[in-house]
């Protein structure tokens, strides 16, 4: 994988030519065509470039290739020799790309249901790189019934792309909170998590989902072992047929207190359910001051605890497609952040001047800007470089594989990437 950090000067003409890939192609992979002009530090994937090399004296095409473990034969294409050319110190060579060299995973996308038209460009875009996608969210009430989405449309478009709609069941309430008291109700309560599963079981057998993830929060601790009781039901209702699986907060020890980390019990899951969403994000939130919001220094730390507890092929991770605009100076419980796309972060870049630095620490992309009336901004937001970091850790840790958080905003990168280092599979 190739990414290319934007200098002055730079446009997609002289990048194309700098590593002879066809300028279409780099506008697609990047969605150039959506910003009004490059910015400087902005990165870009390459398609179908691993790396340049500089040809150093007692090389040839067949050590090089072995070096990048790909053939000579495509490292001629690539740069318009012959495979019995002489190759000449300092030369620079183009290196293709090995497709798929990471293996297999499993990708799952929360989708907000909204207008046909836009839940059509979402699945056009997104679906053929998922294994899963799951409309956001059925809700729990009082009853334990759950309060119907419009999710007809959702599956059946993502079908059209073998991908497997999931069904999300949450404990938000009407007022958009996630409700301790009425989780906590149903779970200390044979009856109603009786009739809860027998309408989780209902929907996906009459709407046509593959199994549920439950993402309930804000359970009072002392509920950890009732919480664990209910998944164990639902198991044994719906398993081997259907998938259950779980959203789980981050965490980097068996923390056993408050309402967001207590009762979410990381070995009891890792046993019980199919597998876990460990929600690797909103370090930096819309309430909080300015930072990543999926530093992969912290996100790491979270994925070694996991796994100490859980295992790896049961692990998804979270991944936020979605960065956030902060009005400066930050001021707790002020003005909260506004959640912004990756494209959207880079036109607020270039339509303000601003120059984009890179965070190695947190692999995050961030930048300061004033609006027109002279307010100082922050943003920090995900681009080529920090999402390939993202999932080199995915190979390195051997995890299941990735869930989006939330798929909306148009991402051409991230399926570039994701599409270029692993397969993704397809259980439709």
């Amino acid at each position: 994988m190739k990414i290319h950090t934007v200098a002055s000067g730079q446009s997609p003409w002289s990048i194309a030519n700098t590593y002879g890939v066809p300028l279409n192609k780099l506008i697609a992979a990047n969605g150039l065509d959506q910003i009004p002009h490059l910015v400087v530090g902005q990165s870009l994937v390459i398609p179908g470039v691993a790396a340049v090399h500089s040809v150093r004296r007692g090389e040839s095409l067949y050590s090089i290739a072995t070096r990048y473990g790909v053939t000579a034969e495509s490292i001629a294409a690539a740069n318009d020799l012959s495979v019995s050319e002489t190759i000449y110190p300092g030369r620079t060579l183009i290196i293709p790309e090995k497709p798929k060299r990471y293996g297999t995973i499993q990708t799952n996308g929360f989708i907000i249901p909204s207008t046909t038209e836009r839940e059509n460009r979402i699945i056009d875009e997104a679906a053929p790189y998922l294994t899963y996608i799951s409309p956001f969210s059925y809700q729990v009430n009082a009853n334990a019934g759950l309060t119907p989405i419009r999710d007809e449309n959702i599956i059946r478009r993502s079908k059209d792309y073998r991908t497997a709609p999931l069904l999300s069941v949450t404990n938000i309430s009407a007022s958009g909170g996630f409700d301790t008291r009425l989780i906590d109700r149903i779970l200390t309560d044979d009856a109603l998590q009786n009739t809860l599963i027998n309408n989780i079981l209902s929907t996906i057998q009459s709407k046509g989902y593959y199994g549920v993830i439950i993402d309930f929060e804000r359970i009072s601790p002392q509920n950890r072992e009732a919480y664990n009781s209910f998944l164990r039901k639902v198991v044994a209702r719906l398993n081997p047929r259907y998938l259950v699986a779980t959203a789980l907060a981050p965490k980097t020890y068996d923390i056993r207190e408050g309402a967001w980390h207590g009762a979410h019990d990381y070995r009891a899951h890792g046993e019980i359910v199919n597998f876990v969403i460990i929600m690797t994000y909103e370090w930096g939130w819309s309430g909080g001051p300015p930072m990543a919001v999926a530093p992969i220094s912290e996100v790491r730390k979270v994925l070694n605890y996991a796994l100490s507890v859980i295992p790896a092929k049961k692990i998804m991770m979270g991944m936020p497609l979605y960065g956030y605009d902060w009005t400066l100076p930050y001021t707790p419980g002020g003005e909260f952040a506004k959640a912004i796309g990756f494209l959207e972060a880079v036109r607020i870049a270039a339509n303000n001047g601003a120059a984009i630095s890179y965070n190695t620490k947190y692999a995050s992309p961030h930048f300061k800007y004033y609006d027109r009336a002279r307010n100082e901004h922050e943003v920090w937001f995900e681009d080529a470089r920090s999402l390939f970091q993202k999932y080199l850790l995915v190979n390195e840790l051997g995890l299941r594989g990735v869930s989006y958080w939330s798929l909306g905003n148009p991402a051409p990168m991230n399926w570039y990437i994701v599409d270029s280092m692993f397969n993704i599979e397809k259980i439709v």
